[in-house]
């Protein structure tokens, strides 16, 4: 489906107030699809239909994506799932900031993902770069129109002393093609997705956003996020979506098992603070998968909260956890032992 490329659009100083697609509220769980894009290993065509199925079946109506995922590896696979089953519609995300372009690729690990996909990602924040990375979201998806759109990976953490020339081409370009996506009525909400806080603000200062993705800043492992941030999000009506609550596998595998933190390996604090969160959870009888999991929905500025899933049985899990009963004690005991540090409750 092509979209318009009309560069005579306003800039966001100009922007009129947000269209009523804003309004759309978001399931409290979704999925969050970066292993169906084989993330680390290599996940077989079947397995991805199975989780995609169990998704649905667990009733996880929110799906979020991004042509980086498997380098366009879990959109294609997505689109395949819907392709077979037109009767599952789901609210989608995706991601533009990062365009395809060819490349040999042999499977080997690139970028974390053993994607055959031959294609390499390259940051394009500009006007026509988001426009052409949303177009091709739409044929690998198979759709018409993505709900939610987000700028994916801006900030400093990612691009270092570039963050300031991917701001403004951003600002200045790829912004203003979302803010026309958007009018076009094409995606309903318009936000950034990242793993940090310092560009959420700075979004929120400079532009009109609906939403924020926030991955793994809001966790039991690490709250930064609940001291300017998400009292920001909430003063400005802007919906949060929490990604990397297990922050890599660390909170569901446990300190001993994991491999990961944050996409990487965990260094000797985390390990020690994972360790007393396991064994705290263990005296009240939480897994602490369900602990992690129940402590980001506490916050009353978290609207949705994704959980990355790679098999039918990780999704089967994630509905027991959802159920855990979790006793306030625990909550007490975390805080009074200084492994959280602030506790909220839904208001």
């Amino acid at each position: 489906m092509a979209v318009s490329t009309n560069n005579k659009v306003k800039t966001h100083l100009d922007m009129a107030a947000p269209s009523p697609g804003a309004s759309l509220i978001l399931p409290r769980f979704g999925l969050g699809t970066a292993t169906l894009g084989n993330l680390y290993q290599a996940m077989p065509d079947t397995q991805a239909e199975a989780t995609l199925r169990a998704a649905q079946a667990i009733e996880l109506g929110y799906w979020d994506t991004a042509p980086y995922y498997g380098f366009g590896l879990s959109e294609k696979r997505i689109g395949t799932y819907l392709a077979q089953e037109p009767d599952t519609v789901p609210i989608l995300s995706s991601k533009v900031g990062r365009v395809l372009e060819p490349c040999r690729a042999d499977g080997r690990l690139r970028h974390g993902f053993a994607s055959q996909e031959p294609f390499q990602p390259r940051f394009d924040y500009s006007y026509d770069g988001v426009m052409r990375s949303f177009e091709s979201s739409l044929a690998r998806l198979g759709v018409d129109r993505i709900p939610v759109l987000l700028a994916h990976d801006l900030g400093q953490r990612t691009h270092g002393a570039e963050h300031a020339l991917y701001w403004r081409q951003f600002v200045e370009g790829g912004y203003r093609a979302m803010c026309s996506l958007k009018s076009q009525g094409l995606v309903d909400l318009c936000g950034l997705g990242a793993n940090e806080t310092e560009v959420g603000l700075l979004a929120l200062s400079e532009l009109d956003i609906d939403c924020f993705l926030l991955a793994g800043r809001y966790s039991l492992l690490d709250q930064s996020a609940a001291e300017a941030f998400l009292p920001a999000c909430a003063r400005a009506g802007v919906q949060v979506i929490l990604g990397g609550v297990f922050n890599s596998g660390i909170l569901v595998q446990g300190p001993q098992a994991s491999t990961h933190y944050d996409y990487a390996a965990p260094d000797t604090a985390i390990l020690k603070r994972a360790e007393a969160l396991h064994a705290l959870c263990a005296r009240f009888d939480v897994p602490l998968a369900a602990a992690a999991l129940h402590f980001v929905q506490r916050h009353p500025a978290v609207s949705s909260i994704l959980v990355g899933l790679s098999s039918a049985e990780e999704v089967q899990a994630l509905d027991q956890w959802r159920d855990v009963n979790v006793p306030e004690a625990l909550w007490t005991a975390l805080q009074h032992e200084g492994l959280i540090d602030v506790l909220e409750a839904t208001a």
